[in-house]
């Protein structure tokens, strides 16, 4: 992998990471946080698609890495939602 292969993982893993945000309706994290958001959404989306037997859907291919883009978004937008529900706002 080649650093621009892997600096375009870290933008489509933003993008993902702030959809899931987006969808769920809580956004606390800035950009690092959004790809932080965007591979933990992928690495939970694609565990509960192998759970379901669901195939993948829509995959990006850098290098020899393939991201789940399908799965990568909704993963984000269920941990975002978890996230939400544990933590409170404060007022």
């Amino acid at each position: 992998m080649t650093l621009i292969d892997l600096l375009l993982l870290l933008l489509v893993a933003g993008i993902c990471g702030s959809l899931g945000q987006a969808i769920a309706g809580y956004s606390r994290t800035g950009c690092l946080g959004s790809i932080a958001l965007g591979f933990v959404g992928a690495l939970f989306g694609m565990w509960m698609a192998k759970l379901m037997n669901l195939p993948e859907i829509f995959n990006v291919q850098f290098g020899t890495v393939s991201f789940p883009i399908v799965w990568s978004i909704a993963g984000s937008a269920i941990f975002v939602a978890i996230l939400s529900l544990a933590t409170r706002r404060r007022i």
